[in-house]
C-alpha cells in the first residue's frame, strides 16, 4: 500500500545502529541514501518501499517541523515469534528503550505477537507477528 515515507532524527550514528540491529532481527536491511541519510529495506535488491530516515530537512516539509514533536509509530512484520524477541533484544541492545516487552496484543483471535521499543528520538517502533488465520 505504501511506496515510502520518512522521518528526521537528530542523531545519525545512533538512529542507524538503533535500526541496523532493529531491521535485521526482522529480515529487513538497512542501506545507504546520502551522507545525512539512509533507509530502511527488505534488501538492497529491492529498495522499494523504504523508510527514510536521515538529518536533512526535506524541501517539502513545513518550516516548523521539529524532530521527534510528534512521536511516529512504525511496526515491521516479522516473520515468527522469535524474529520479534530478536527484534526486542537487539533493539535494546542498539540503544532502544522497553516500551513493551514481546507477548500477545489485541484480542486473542487476531493472533499477534508483538514488541514494542522506543528508538533514540523517542519514535515508537514495533514488531510483530500475525498467525494464519485458518478458515477464512
Amino acid at each position: 500500500m505504501l511506496d515510502h515515507m520518512g522521518f528526521r532524527v537528530r542523531d545519525l550514528v545512533s538512529a542507524r545502529r538503533f535500526y541496523e540491529a532493529a531491521a535485521q532481527a526482522v529480515g529487513l536491511a538497512v542501506i545507504d541514501n546520502s551522507p545525512t541519510s539512509f533507509l530502511v529495506v527488505r534488501s538492497a535488491g529491492e529498495p522499494i518501499p523504504f523508510l527514510w530516515i536521515g538529518t536533512d530537512k526535506p524541501s517539502f516539509w513545513a518550516a516548523g517541523h521539529q524532530v521527534s514533536a510528534s512521536p511516529i509509530h512504525v511496526a515491521f512484520r516479522a516473520p515468527d515469534h522469535a524474529s520479534v524477541d530478536a527484534f526486542h533484544r537487539a533493539a535494546l541492545a542498539a540503544g532502544g528503550t522497553d516500551n513493551g516487552a514481546p507477548g500477545p496484543r489485541g484480542p486473542a483471535e487476531m493472533g499477534y505477537y508483538g514488541a514494542y521499543v522506543l528508538d533514540p528520538d523517542g519514535n515508537n517502533i514495533e514488531a510483530g507477528y500475525r498467525a494464519p488465520r485458518h478458515g477464512s
